[in-house]
This record gives structure tokens, C-alpha cells and sequence, in this order.
């Protein structure tokens, strides 16, 4: 079975944890599967002495089903802030571009336009706009405003041919941000099934690592199976820092 079929087999399941369910992931997501996944192949050959003490194999099945699921939505996840991170570089490049061509427009106007208070007061509003939906409007707002007093801007020698840019850079940056700003949802939502997928997967590698550290209390080596190396590691190196401070 693929990731993707264990995702489609478990899909309902997972998306039925509760939010406030969702438990902390303290470590790589991509280390916690491939322990689980180590642990998993011990599980299956160790499935008749773990049924002993209640592990049945259908477990031991599931255990491997709930990795290919969470290993699926890791994937999604990952390509989503891919996907989020290019769309938010392109809407950055268009942002940078519109406020500055914003702010070009605004000084040139308030000096051709000096004399019309009609043109003053609706530059005076555009100027107020502060978000990114504003700068966006506004560029839209101040190429209309020119194109309905292009003597005055043409008396002072300004290139009229940015007011089509300002149209331009108006609809462009609205469709980046809307792809941005929907990127950013997919992502936070791919997020939240990714931690839902990961709590699913936890709840069994906890009960089956805590069924083989039992059973093989007294075996090191089968013991290594059901051991996090991560965390091993990970308190190992933070006794030795410990030790250090005491000695000092």
C-alpha cells in the first residue's frame, strides 16, 4: 500500500482529532517517522513474543499504516510552504515595486496638482492607505486621478506611461497577493492535518515503544529497538553539559 492509500484509509480518522487534541511535536517530524518506521520492523518480527502481553499484530499492522499516513501529509505540508514561500517571494517583488511607484506618484502630484484642491483632497485619501490591499488599490486610484489630469502632468514633463504601469502593477499585485494570502491558508491548514496526522501516529508508536521496553527489559539489544536514538542522543549530550556546570 502507498503512502498516499494509507493517508486515503486513515483520512477520515485523522481529520476527526480534535484541535485542542493535537499534541506538541517536540522533534524533526522527518527523524520521528523514520524511528517509527525502525521500530515498526522490529514490532513485526517480534510480533509473537509482543502478543504475550497484548500487542496483537493487527496493532503492529496499523502502527505501519498510521506512518505512511503521516509520512503523506508531511510531504503536503512540505510542498505547501513551497508553494507559499514562492508566492510570497513574487508578491514581494511587486510590493516593492508599487510602493515605491506609490510613492513617486503621490510627490509628483501634490506638485502638478498644487492648484486643485479637487485632485489634492483625493490624493490626501489615497496617501492614508497603510496595507498591502491599500497600496494596491491606490495605484489603481492615483493612475484614474493622472489620467484625468494628464496637461498638468504633461506641463511638468512627467512620463504619462506610468500611469498605465500603476494600472498594471494594480491588477498583477492584486492576483499575487490573493495567491499568496490563499497559499498561506493552504499551508496553516496542511499544518494543522500534519500535527492531527502526527498525533494519530504518536498515540501507537507510545503504546507499542512502551510494550518493548517492557517486554525486552532484559534483552539490550531488542531493547535498541524500541529506544529513540533522537532523544538518547539528545539526553546524553545534555548530561554531559550537566556534568560540566556541576565540575565548574
Amino acid at each position: 500500500m502507498s503512502n498516499t492509500d494509507q493517508y486515503a484509509a486513515l483520512k477520515d480518522k485523522i481529520e476527526a482529532i480534535k484541535d485542542e487534541s493535537i499534541v506538541a511535536i517536540t522533534m524533526p517530524v522527518n527523524i520521528y517517522l523514520q524511528e517509527a518506521e525502525d521500530m515498526a520492523r522490529c514490532a513485526k518480527i517480534d510480533t509473537a513474543e509482543l502478543a504475550t502481553i497484548n500487542v496483537s499484530e493487527e496493532q503492529v499492522d496499523d502502527l505501519q499504516v498510521r506512518i505512511g499516513a503521516c509520512r503523506q501529509v508531511q510531504s503536503l505540508w512540505v510542498d505547501d510552504q513551497h508553494k507559499t514561500n514562492e508566492a510570497e517571494d513574487t508578491w514581494a517583488d511587486i510590493q516593492e515595486q508599487a510602493n515605491e511607484l506609490k510613492s513617486e506618484l503621490i510627490h509628483t502630484f501634490r506638485y502638478a496638482f498644487r492648484k486643485d484642491e479637487s485632485a489634492l483632497s483625493a490624493i490626501a485619501d489615497i496617501a492614508e492607505g497603510r496595507t498591502n490591499s491599500d497600496t494596491i488599490q491606490d495605484l489603481n486610484d492615483l493612475s484614474v486621478v493622472g489620467k484625468g489630469n494628464t496637461e498638468a502632468l504633461t506641463a511638468i514633463n512627467f512620463d504619462i506611461s506610468k500611469l498605465d504601469t500603476a494600472a498594471d502593477i494594480a491588477v498583477k499585485g492584486a492576483d499575487a497577493l490573493a495567491v499568496a494570502n490563499g497559499s498561506r491558508q493552504r499551508g496553516s491548514d496542511t499544518k494543522v492535518l500534519r500535527d492531527k496526522a502526527y498525533t494519530y501516529l504518536k498515540e501507537a508508536v507510545d503504546d507499542i515503544r512502551a510494550a518493548g521496553k517492557f517486554l525486552f527489559r532484559n534483552d539490550p539489544k531488542k531493547l535498541k529497538g524500541y529506544t529513540s536514538k533522537y532523544w538518547k542522543k539528545k539526553n546524553s549530550t545534555a548530561r554531559k553539559v550537566e556534568d560540566v556546570e556541576t565540575l565548574d
